[in-house]
Protein backbone atom coordinates (compact mmCIF):
# COMPACT_ATOMS: atom_id res chain seq x y z
CA UNK A 1 0.00 0.00 0.00
CA UNK A 2 1.24 3.28 -1.13
CA UNK A 3 2.24 5.38 2.31
CA UNK A 4 1.01 8.50 1.40
CA UNK A 5 -1.90 11.12 1.53
CA UNK A 6 -2.71 13.31 -0.66
CA UNK A 7 -4.64 16.57 0.56
CA UNK A 8 -7.49 17.23 -0.65
CA UNK A 9 -6.61 20.92 -2.11
CA UNK A 10 -4.10 19.28 -4.78
CA UNK A 11 -0.63 21.69 -4.91
CA UNK A 12 -1.48 23.18 -1.84
CA UNK A 13 0.83 22.35 1.62
CA UNK A 14 -1.86 23.70 4.77
CA UNK A 15 -0.74 23.84 7.82
CA UNK A 16 -2.27 22.64 10.69
CA UNK A 17 -2.44 26.78 12.06
CA UNK A 18 -4.85 27.48 8.54
CA UNK A 19 -6.71 24.41 8.89
CA UNK A 20 -6.87 24.30 13.13
CA UNK A 21 -6.78 21.98 15.89
CA UNK A 22 -10.90 21.11 15.53
CA UNK A 23 -10.14 20.26 11.69
CA UNK A 24 -7.23 17.85 12.02
CA UNK A 25 -9.20 16.18 14.56
CA UNK A 26 -12.21 15.74 12.34
CA UNK A 27 -9.78 14.80 9.58
CA UNK A 28 -8.27 12.06 12.19
CA UNK A 29 -11.72 10.33 12.49
CA UNK A 30 -13.49 10.60 9.50
CA UNK A 31 -14.62 7.58 8.12
CA UNK A 32 -13.16 5.41 10.54
CA UNK A 33 -15.05 2.43 12.03
CA UNK A 34 -14.71 1.06 15.64
CA UNK A 35 -14.75 -1.82 16.96
CA UNK A 36 -17.99 -3.47 18.99
CA UNK A 37 -15.27 -2.90 21.88
CA UNK A 38 -15.75 0.39 21.84
CA UNK A 39 -18.64 1.96 23.21
CA UNK A 40 -18.16 5.91 23.03
CA UNK A 41 -15.34 7.01 20.61
CA UNK A 42 -14.00 9.63 19.98
CA UNK A 43 -16.14 13.25 19.92
CA UNK A 44 -17.30 12.93 23.22
CA UNK A 45 -15.50 14.02 26.61
CA UNK A 46 -14.19 10.58 27.35
CA UNK A 47 -13.88 7.46 25.33
CA UNK A 48 -15.71 4.20 26.79
CA UNK A 49 -14.36 1.13 26.51
CA UNK A 50 -15.50 -2.41 27.18
CA UNK A 51 -13.41 -4.59 29.78
CA UNK A 52 -14.91 -8.36 29.70
CA UNK A 53 -13.36 -9.23 33.04
CA UNK A 54 -13.32 -5.50 34.46
CA UNK A 55 -9.72 -5.31 34.26
CA UNK A 56 -8.03 -3.01 32.03
CA UNK A 57 -4.56 -2.94 30.77
CA UNK A 58 -2.83 0.46 30.11
CA UNK A 59 0.30 1.85 29.13
CA UNK A 60 1.78 4.86 27.86
CA UNK A 61 4.83 5.91 25.48
CA UNK A 62 6.32 9.16 23.93
CA UNK A 63 8.07 9.66 21.01
CA UNK A 64 9.56 12.76 19.77
CA UNK A 65 11.48 13.47 16.73
CA UNK A 66 14.98 13.91 16.16
CA UNK A 67 14.91 10.93 19.22
CA UNK A 68 12.81 8.51 18.39
CA UNK A 69 12.23 9.08 14.71
CA UNK A 70 13.28 11.10 11.98
CA UNK A 71 11.23 12.93 9.20
CA UNK A 72 13.76 12.44 6.35
CA UNK A 73 14.16 8.72 7.36
CA UNK A 74 10.75 7.39 7.83
CA UNK A 75 7.46 8.94 6.15
CA UNK A 76 4.36 10.23 8.65
CA UNK A 77 2.48 7.11 8.16
CA UNK A 78 5.05 4.66 9.12
CA UNK A 79 5.93 7.05 12.32
CA UNK A 80 2.28 6.58 13.31
CA UNK A 81 2.36 2.83 12.64
CA UNK A 82 5.26 2.77 14.73
CA UNK A 83 3.85 4.62 17.56
CA UNK A 84 1.35 2.58 18.04
CA UNK A 85 2.84 -0.26 17.82
CA UNK A 86 5.53 0.10 20.30
CA UNK A 87 2.74 0.51 22.70
CA UNK A 88 0.51 -2.49 21.52
CA UNK A 89 3.42 -4.92 22.38
CA UNK A 90 3.21 -3.51 26.07
CA UNK A 91 -0.04 -4.71 26.26
CA UNK A 92 0.27 -7.78 24.16
CA UNK A 93 3.30 -8.23 26.93
CA UNK A 94 0.55 -8.54 29.50
CA UNK A 95 -1.51 -11.16 27.94
CA UNK A 96 -3.80 -9.11 26.89
CA UNK A 97 -5.73 -7.59 24.04
CA UNK A 98 -5.51 -4.44 22.45
CA UNK A 99 -8.62 -2.62 23.16
CA UNK A 100 -8.14 1.15 22.71
CA UNK A 101 -5.85 3.85 21.77
CA UNK A 102 -5.79 7.48 22.47
CA UNK A 103 -3.60 9.95 20.81
CA UNK A 104 -2.15 13.32 21.58
CA UNK A 105 -0.01 14.88 19.34
CA UNK A 106 2.05 18.19 19.46
CA UNK A 107 3.18 19.99 16.88
CA UNK A 108 4.45 23.45 15.44
CA UNK A 109 1.83 25.38 14.21
CA UNK A 110 3.76 25.75 10.69
CA UNK A 111 3.16 21.80 10.27
CA UNK A 112 1.80 20.81 6.91
CA UNK A 113 -1.45 18.97 7.46
CA UNK A 114 -0.43 16.26 5.25
CA UNK A 115 2.47 15.08 8.22
CA UNK A 116 -0.55 15.40 10.26
CA UNK A 117 -2.74 13.14 7.96
CA UNK A 118 -0.50 10.92 7.86
CA UNK A 119 0.22 10.19 11.05
CA UNK A 120 -2.99 9.55 11.34
CA UNK A 121 -3.61 6.95 8.76
CA UNK A 122 -0.64 5.04 9.96
CA UNK A 123 -2.07 5.28 13.77
CA UNK A 124 -5.32 3.72 12.45
CA UNK A 125 -3.42 1.12 10.45
CA UNK A 126 -1.64 -0.22 13.44
CA UNK A 127 -4.58 0.18 15.23
CA UNK A 128 -6.68 -1.94 13.36
CA UNK A 129 -3.80 -4.56 12.81
CA UNK A 130 -3.67 -4.76 16.82
CA UNK A 131 -7.60 -5.73 16.48
CA UNK A 132 -8.85 -2.22 17.80
CA UNK A 133 -8.80 1.44 17.30
CA UNK A 134 -8.11 4.90 18.01
CA UNK A 135 -10.98 5.57 20.55
CA UNK A 136 -9.83 9.55 21.33
CA UNK A 137 -7.01 11.83 21.59
CA UNK A 138 -5.93 15.41 21.46
CA UNK A 139 -4.22 17.96 19.65
CA UNK A 140 -1.81 20.69 21.08
CA UNK A 141 1.05 23.33 19.44
CA UNK A 142 4.17 22.58 20.59
CA UNK A 143 8.01 23.23 19.73
CA UNK A 144 8.12 20.60 18.31
CA UNK A 145 6.64 17.24 16.76
CA UNK A 146 5.56 14.88 19.60
CA UNK A 147 3.54 11.44 20.03
CA UNK A 148 1.99 10.65 23.09
CA UNK A 149 0.10 7.09 23.25
CA UNK A 150 -2.22 5.28 25.88
CA UNK A 151 -2.60 2.15 24.89
CA UNK A 152 -5.87 -0.06 26.96
CA UNK A 153 -5.99 -3.44 27.05
CA UNK A 154 -8.73 -6.16 27.94
CA UNK A 155 -7.31 -9.22 29.74
CA UNK A 156 -10.35 -11.22 28.80
CA UNK A 157 -10.65 -13.33 32.14
CA UNK A 158 -7.16 -14.15 31.90
CA UNK A 159 -4.57 -13.28 34.85
CA UNK A 160 -1.74 -10.80 34.30
CA UNK A 161 1.61 -12.48 32.85
CA UNK A 162 4.31 -10.14 34.93
CA UNK A 163 7.63 -10.07 35.18
CA UNK A 164 8.26 -11.67 38.28
CA UNK A 165 7.19 -14.73 37.73
CA UNK A 166 10.03 -16.55 36.38
CA UNK A 167 11.15 -19.59 38.48
CA UNK A 168 14.49 -21.64 38.26
CA UNK A 169 14.26 -24.31 35.92
CA UNK A 170 11.82 -22.72 32.90
CA UNK A 171 12.25 -22.13 29.65
CA UNK A 172 13.26 -19.14 28.02
CA UNK A 173 11.57 -18.40 24.24
CA UNK A 174 10.61 -15.56 22.24
CA UNK A 175 8.22 -14.59 19.22
CA UNK A 176 8.43 -11.88 16.73
CA UNK A 177 11.64 -10.58 15.26
CA UNK A 178 15.42 -9.64 16.89
CA UNK A 179 18.11 -7.88 15.29
CA UNK A 180 16.20 -6.10 12.48
CA UNK A 181 15.47 -2.46 14.04
CA UNK A 182 18.98 -2.55 14.76
CA UNK A 183 20.56 -3.44 11.48
CA UNK A 184 17.94 -1.05 9.85
CA UNK A 185 19.09 1.89 12.26
CA UNK A 186 22.95 1.55 11.31
CA UNK A 187 22.17 1.05 7.87
CA UNK A 188 20.67 4.59 8.26
CA UNK A 189 23.25 6.46 10.19
CA UNK A 190 26.07 5.14 7.91
CA UNK A 191 23.95 6.28 4.87
CA UNK A 192 22.77 3.60 3.34
CA UNK A 193 19.32 3.89 2.99
CA UNK A 194 18.85 2.87 -0.43
CA UNK A 195 21.39 -0.65 -0.02
CA UNK A 196 18.74 -3.31 -1.20
CA UNK A 197 18.25 -4.35 2.69
CA UNK A 198 14.47 -3.02 2.51
CA UNK A 199 13.39 -5.58 5.21
CA UNK A 200 15.65 -4.24 7.96
CA UNK A 201 15.20 -0.72 6.71
CA UNK A 202 11.28 -1.35 7.02
CA UNK A 203 11.97 -3.04 10.15
CA UNK A 204 13.08 -0.10 11.82
CA UNK A 205 10.78 2.47 10.51
CA UNK A 206 7.57 -0.10 11.40
CA UNK A 207 8.03 -2.83 13.92
CA UNK A 208 5.83 -6.16 13.46
CA UNK A 209 5.35 -6.83 16.81
CA UNK A 210 3.71 -10.30 17.28
CA UNK A 211 0.09 -8.71 18.82
CA UNK A 212 -1.76 -12.50 19.23
CA UNK A 213 1.32 -14.23 20.41
CA UNK A 214 0.97 -12.52 23.74
CA UNK A 215 -2.25 -13.99 24.19
CA UNK A 216 -1.05 -17.34 22.99
CA UNK A 217 1.79 -17.61 25.71
CA UNK A 218 -0.93 -16.15 28.44
CA UNK A 219 -3.41 -18.91 27.86
CA UNK A 220 -0.16 -21.56 27.72
CA UNK A 221 0.80 -20.46 31.07
CA UNK A 222 3.75 -18.24 29.79
CA UNK A 223 5.16 -17.54 33.80
CA UNK A 224 6.82 -14.25 32.53
CA UNK A 225 6.51 -12.03 29.86
CA UNK A 226 7.96 -9.17 28.11
CA UNK A 227 8.38 -6.92 25.06
CA UNK A 228 11.84 -6.21 23.63
CA UNK A 229 11.70 -2.56 22.94
CA UNK A 230 15.37 -1.84 24.75
CA UNK A 231 17.17 -5.36 23.53
CA UNK A 232 16.83 -8.57 24.14
CA UNK A 233 19.28 -8.49 27.58
CA UNK A 234 17.94 -5.48 28.78
CA UNK A 235 14.71 -6.80 28.43
CA UNK A 236 15.61 -10.35 29.96
CA UNK A 237 17.41 -8.34 32.80
CA UNK A 238 13.96 -6.86 34.04
CA UNK A 239 12.37 -10.44 33.95
CA UNK A 240 15.62 -11.18 35.75
CA UNK A 241 15.45 -8.65 38.77
CA UNK A 242 11.86 -8.64 38.68
CA UNK A 243 12.14 -12.86 39.43
CA UNK A 244 15.05 -12.88 41.40
CA UNK A 245 16.76 -15.21 39.20
CA UNK A 246 19.10 -15.62 36.40
CA UNK A 247 18.85 -15.78 32.59
CA UNK A 248 20.89 -17.66 30.66
CA UNK A 249 20.93 -17.10 26.73
CA UNK A 250 21.96 -20.16 24.30
CA UNK A 251 23.20 -18.13 21.25
CA UNK A 252 23.32 -21.32 18.97
CA UNK A 253 19.89 -21.06 19.44
CA UNK A 254 18.87 -17.69 18.93
CA UNK A 255 18.12 -17.51 15.55
CA UNK A 256 19.77 -14.78 12.79
CA UNK A 257 18.02 -14.28 9.69
CA UNK A 258 19.45 -13.81 6.12
CA UNK A 259 18.75 -10.72 6.21
CA UNK A 260 20.39 -8.85 9.34
CA UNK A 261 23.51 -11.12 8.49
CA UNK A 262 23.71 -9.61 4.96
CA UNK A 263 23.12 -6.20 6.79
CA UNK A 264 25.70 -6.96 9.38
CA UNK A 265 28.26 -8.06 6.48
CA UNK A 266 28.02 -4.86 4.67
CA UNK A 267 27.93 -2.42 8.05
CA UNK A 268 31.18 -4.38 9.28
CA UNK A 269 28.70 -5.09 12.44
CA UNK A 270 28.17 -8.49 14.38
CA UNK A 271 24.75 -9.68 13.71
CA UNK A 272 24.35 -11.72 17.28
CA UNK A 273 25.16 -8.39 18.91
CA UNK A 274 22.42 -6.51 17.14
CA UNK A 275 19.65 -9.69 18.00
CA UNK A 276 21.14 -9.43 21.67
CA UNK A 277 21.22 -5.56 22.49
CA UNK A 278 19.47 -3.94 19.04
CA UNK A 279 16.08 -2.70 20.48
CA UNK A 280 12.83 -1.27 19.19
CA UNK A 281 11.85 -4.66 17.47
CA UNK A 282 8.93 -5.25 19.83
CA UNK A 283 8.96 -8.96 19.75
CA UNK A 284 7.96 -10.51 22.70
CA UNK A 285 9.89 -12.88 25.19
CA UNK A 286 9.40 -14.80 28.37
CA UNK A 287 9.41 -18.11 30.25
CA UNK A 288 7.49 -20.90 30.32
CA UNK A 289 7.80 -24.23 32.89
CA UNK A 290 9.07 -26.41 30.13
CA UNK A 291 9.36 -26.58 26.30
CA UNK A 292 6.18 -28.59 26.29
CA UNK A 293 4.39 -25.55 27.03
CA UNK A 294 6.06 -23.32 24.56
CA UNK A 295 3.01 -22.58 21.89
CA UNK A 296 3.25 -23.11 18.43
CA UNK A 297 5.46 -19.69 16.67
CA UNK A 298 7.87 -19.25 20.10
CA UNK A 299 11.47 -20.01 19.55
CA UNK A 300 13.34 -21.61 22.69
CA UNK A 301 16.53 -20.01 23.18
CA UNK A 302 17.64 -20.50 27.16
CA UNK A 303 16.81 -21.59 30.55
CA UNK A 304 16.33 -19.88 33.96
CA UNK A 305 19.41 -20.42 36.63
CA UNK A 306 19.60 -19.49 40.26
CA UNK A 307 20.21 -15.83 40.71
CA UNK A 308 23.90 -15.07 40.34
CA UNK A 309 24.01 -12.26 42.75
CA UNK A 310 25.51 -9.69 40.99
CA UNK A 311 23.96 -7.40 38.68
CA UNK A 312 26.47 -7.85 35.99
CA UNK A 313 25.32 -11.59 35.91
CA UNK A 314 21.34 -11.92 36.05
CA UNK A 315 21.30 -12.22 32.21
CA UNK A 316 24.49 -14.11 30.78
CA UNK A 317 25.21 -15.37 27.27
CA UNK A 318 26.39 -18.92 27.05
CA UNK A 319 26.88 -19.26 30.81
CA UNK A 320 29.30 -15.84 30.38
CA UNK A 321 28.67 -11.99 31.55
CA UNK A 322 27.65 -10.36 28.29
CA UNK A 323 30.81 -7.40 28.06
CA UNK A 324 29.34 -4.51 26.41
CA UNK A 325 26.49 -2.85 26.70
CA UNK A 326 23.07 -4.88 26.93
CA UNK A 327 20.47 -2.39 25.31
CA UNK A 328 19.06 0.86 24.56
CA UNK A 329 19.20 3.42 27.78
CA UNK A 330 16.81 6.64 27.17
CA UNK A 331 18.86 9.23 28.84
CA UNK A 332 22.18 8.10 26.76
CA UNK A 333 23.36 10.47 24.16
CA UNK A 334 21.25 9.91 20.96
Amino acid sequence: MDDTVTDSAAGTERTVAQVGEFDVISRAVAGRVQPSSTIVGPGDDAAVVAASDGRIAASTDMLVHGRHFRLDWSSPIQIGRKAIAQNGADIAAMGAQCSGFLVSLGCPADTPVSVTDGLNEGMWREAVAAGSAVVGGDVVQSPQLVISITALGDLQGRAPVLRSGAHVGDVIAYAGRLGWSAAGLALLLAGRGATGHEGVLDAHRVPVPPYRAGIDAAEAGATSLTDVSDGLLADLGHIADASGVRLDVDPDLVGISPEVRSAATLAGHDPLEWVLTGGEDHALVGTFSDATAVPPGWTVIGRVERGAGEPAGRVTVGGRVHTGRSGWSSFESA
